[in-house]
Formats: C-alpha cells, sequence, structure tokens
C-alpha cells in the first residue's frame, strides 16, 4: 500500500509555466521575498505552450502595425482607443523588463528582445484610404509620433523589398512605418525569469506535475490535489492564493474550482500554421514586420504579417499564421478538451455565440481545407515572388477564446483577455489570448488590485510598484515629458537604441 503523503503547503500558487505565471512570481517575490511560491506544470519543459517563440507572434504587440486594434467606425471614422491603450501596456511591459535586467535578474535582455521595424501594409484604394485615416487618427498622439505615411512604391521598396518585388506597378498600396518595434521571444523571457527566481530567491518549480482538482476549504485556503506525470505519485497541497495561468488549460480549471464568478464562461480554440522560411538568402532580405488586414471573420491572432523574428540568437522570417480549428484547448492537450468544458451553465452562451459568428466558422472551414497551393497564394499576396520550396508549414500555438454571458444576445465570443477571480480574491483565472504576452504586465497589476488589494494599499507596494515601474498608476498618454523619459529609460537598459546623453534615472 502506497503511504499517504503529509499535506505541502505554499502561501501562492502559479499553475501553469508561461510568461502570466513568470511575470506575476517575479512581482509577488519583489514584493514580499517572504512569500513561498510553487509553480506547477503539466509539460516538463518552461514555458512549452503559448509562450513559446514559435507558437506566437512575438510581436511585442505596441499597436505600431497591428490593424485589428484600430477598426473603421461606420461613420468611416478610425477607432484607436484599443491601440492607445495596448501601447502604454506595452510601455509598462518595457519598463518592468528592463527593471529585471537592471537588477540582475534577468542577465541580458538581447536573448528575448531586438529591435524590428513594424510596418502595416494595405491593398486596394478602399484600403489605402483607411490606413492613410488610421494614420492620421493615431498621429493626434505623442506615442505614434514617429509613424511615417507612404504610398511611394520606392519608398516601400527600400522598405520591404520582398513584399514590393515583382508586384503588379498599378496595384494601389501604402504601407505605414514605425523604426523603433520590436520583436519579442516570450519563451526565453519566462525561462529567465523562473531560472533566476529558483537559483536568487528559492522559487518551486514543479515540472510534468498536472493539478487533478482543486475544492476550497472552510478556512478560505484552496487544496489542490497534483499528481507527478513521471512517478505516477499525487499528493495535496494547501495554498492561501492559486492563480490560474495555464492558457487554453486555464477553463476546465476554473469550472472545476466551482467558484460562482466562473460559471457561464465557455472557450473556442482556434489553432495556426506558419509556413517557416528554410531559405537563408530570403530570410536575409527582409528585416521588418509587416502586417496586413484580417479576412473577414478571421480571429485577431490570424491577421496575415510577414515576420523578421529572432529565435535562439538566429534570425528567422515567417509568415502566416493559418488559422485552423481543434478540440484541443492545449497544443498538447486532449481531443475531448472542448466537449468537456462544455457545462449546464455554459452551453447557451457558446451555442449562441456560435450562431452569431458564422463568418467565423466559414472562415475556419476554409483554412482548414487549404492545400499547398492555397497557403502560397496567400503568401503571394504579400510576397508575390515566393516559391513554395523555400517554405516549410509549422504547427502554431493553441488559442483558446472568451465565450460568455450576454444579457442581449444570450452569448458573446471576445477576442482578448479577461480575469475571472473569486470576490474572496484567493483564486483567479487568465482566460483569452491577444494580446496576452505583450501586456503581461498590465494584466498581473489588475490581478494585483483584484486580488491582493490590502496589501497594494500599503506604502511599501505602492513604492516598490513605482521602482519597477516608474509609470505605475499615471497615464503616459497624458504627460509627454514622462512617455519621453521611460522610453528612453527602457530602450537603454533594453539595448533598443543607444541611450541619451543624460538618460532618466528611476
Amino acid at each position: 500500500m502506497e503511504k499517504k503523503q503529509p499535506v505541502r503547503h505554499a502561501d501562492v500558487v502559479l499553475i501553469g509555466a508561461g510568461i502570466m505565471s513568470a511575470t506575476l512570481a517575479v512581482l509577488l517575490k519583489q514584493l514580499d521575498p517572504r512569500l513561498s511560491v510553487v509553480v506547477l506544470e503539466r509539460l516538463d519543459v518552461l514555458a512549452g505552450e503559448s509562450s513559446d517563440a514559435w507558437n506566437n507572434a512575438g510581436t511585442g504587440h505596441s499597436a505600431l502595425c497591428e490593424l485589428n486594434y484600430t477598426p473603421e467606425k461606420p461613420d468611416g471614422s478610425i477607432d484607436v482607443k484599443k491601440a492607445v491603450s495596448i501601447f502604454q501596456s506595452f510601455e509598462e511591459s518595457k519598463q518592468f523588463w528592463a527593471y529585471l535586467v537592471n537588477h540582475h535578474i534577468v542577465s541580458d535582455p538581447t536573448d528575448f528582445i531586438r529591435p524590428v521595424p513594424h510596418i502595416s501594409f494595405v491593398r486596394g484604394g478602399k484600403d489605402v484610404e483607411y490606413l492613410r485615416k488610421r494614420y492620421e487618427a493615431l498621429r493626434r498622439y505623442h506615442f505614434f509620433d514617429e509613424m511615417v505615411f507612404t504610398d511611394n512604391k520606392s519608398t516601400m521598396a527600400e522598405w520591404m523589398p520582398l513584399v514590393m518585388e515583382g508586384r503588379d506597378p498599378n496595384e494601389p498600396v501604402a504601407a505605414t512605418r514605425v523604426e523603433d518595434g520590436t520583436d519579442v521571444n516570450f519563451g526565453a523571457l519566462t525561462r529567465h525569469i523562473f531560472q533566476s527566481l529558483y537559483m536568487k530567491f528559492g522559487l518551486q518549480i514543479h515540472l510534468a506535475h498536472e493539478v487533478e482538482d482543486l475544492k476550497q476549504q472552510k478556512s478560505g485556503k484552496w487544496l489542490l490535489e497534483i499528481k507527478n506525470l513521471t512517478t505516477k505519485h499525487k499528493f495535496h497541497l494547501l495554498t492561501r492564493f492559486v492563480f490560474i495561468g495555464a492558457g487554453g488549460g486555464s477553463l476546465p480549471l476554473l469550472e472545476k474550482s466551482g467558484i460562482p464568478e466562473g460559471r457561464g464562461y465557455g472557450g473556442f480554440p482556434v489553432s495556426g500554421q506558419w509556413l517557416r522560411c528554410i531559405n537563408p538568402s530570403v530570410i536575409e532580405q527582409h528585416k521588418a514586420k509587416v502586417y496586413g488586414k484580417a479576412a473577414v471573420g478571421a480571429p485577431p491572432m490570424s491577421v496575415p504579417h510577414l515576420d523578421t523574428r529572432v529565435i535562439n540568437g538566429n534570425k528567422a522570417l515567417l509568415f502566416g499564421p493559418y488559422a485552423g480549428f481543434s478540440t484541443r484547448f492545449l497544443k498538447n492537450g486532449s481531443l475531448m478538451d472542448l466537449p468537456a468544458s462544455i457545462k449546464y451553465d455554459n452551453i447557451v452562451p457558446m451555442l449562441k455565440s456560435g450562431l452569431d459568428n458564422i463568418d467565423l466558422t466559414k472562415y475556419l472551414i476554409s483554412q482548414i481545407t487549404q492545400s499547398p497551393e492555397d497557403r502560397l497564394a496567400a503568401l503571394k499576396e504579400y510576397m508575390p515572388n515566393a516559391q513554395m520550396a523555400d517554405w516549410k508549414l509549422e504547427i502554431a500555438g493553441q488559442r483558446v477564446q472568451v465565450i460568455k454571458k450576454d444579457p442581449v444576445h444570450g452569448g458573446v465570443l471576445e477576442f482578448g483577455t479577461e480575469i475571472v477571480a473569486a470576490a474572496d480574491g484567493t483564486i483567479a483565472a487568465l482566460l483569452g489570448a491577444s494580446p496576452g504576452a505583450s501586456t503581461a504586465v498590465s494584466i498581473m497589476l489588475e490581478l494585483l488590485e483584484k486580488c491582493f488589494p490590502q496589501q497594494l494599499a500599503t506604502a511599501a507596494w505602492q513604492e516598490k510598484l513605482r521602482e519597477m515601474i516608474p509609470s505605475y498608476r499615471q497615464s503616459l498618454a497624458d504627460n509627454k515629458l514622462l512617455f519621453d523619459e521611460v522610453k528612453a529609460y527602457s530602450a537603454a537598459s533594453l539595448q533598443l537604441a543607444a541611450p541619451a546623453a543624460e538618460p532618466a534615472r528611476f
């Protein structure tokens, strides 16, 4: 008979070893080093799902080139609110990463972030006019002072030769460009953070461990049943706070928690594929992230882009992603994930959202049935001289979009991220996807407000947060001087640009 294992204890348990858990772990250990923090990951590697470099776009989403963040309203004007918000969130992330570098929690910033220009590219008279209006709307904010618009084909040929070579000279095209965009390897950043916290701060990390169940006790604490997937042994862990940051695996665990706030949520999984260039001479000709407009009904993560990446020190070139459908909630998940997630309280929202998103269903069917020739044709819209021999198909990550109750429609499908927290602040789950990783710091700050309000109100936590994020609780959109200071500080610390003569010190 197997000997019964004693119950283990921790102040905080983080489920999932991706960028979200890494960000929360380092925030909490900096704010209160006394906290005992345990990380549980079902895979045998860190950052093996959505945070992995080959599984996400790695853009450093800052709304510089992503056209889905600036929709055109019925009156023809451009809504830039989301773009401004995402830009500011990414600036918070960069400040925080600068702090990690300056305090030797992350050693070399070039391991995870590199400067890469961000370009929006459109075709056809209607979209050219849209891009011009978008440019004019964004330029009202000092965030986008460095954005340049052009419809001059010679200029565009200098910016992105692969995109312009072989293109019909009579086709109306236009582009905007921002020189100081970035490429981010969130997998490398996640691993750096966790390894540093393990070595320097005693963070406990358990790989190949799966949470099979979790229940709240009368004391308010949570008892987790955990299985070691290598030895098959099980043990229990009692904790004051649980963060479910397991990507697509968050919804099933949220449902198991039984908290009222989690009722009615469903998930819609979207898979993806990339074309990865395998010709070094072609890779070397492209030095930008070129984003276009999404097809009708396409989810945000399917916005097509010809994308310069730097992964493990090597330059790469990707095109896509091509969307698809799988009932798995994780790339390494089960085909039963979606059916098992359907419960009495979420079946109506899921059915209603499905009926309201017929275009998305049609789009995914068209993507699933694509042939290699179809994928090449899509690539040729952005790279007219593309040759299939230069490209290899790769499987991208799995995303689960949020479905929730809606008083008008019964259920809505949302493309974004959402924190679902218990009223007592003892447990929280992160659902959704894009922009996700790029705004991880802002998302985790929101979580602290929901789940650690008393500690957050103390002078010690406030002071430490301002040290880590100099613009904390200040609007960079309303304060150009502060924005210029923190931008220079982040750029110098992260080696994104030459430091100013007298860089700001925080």
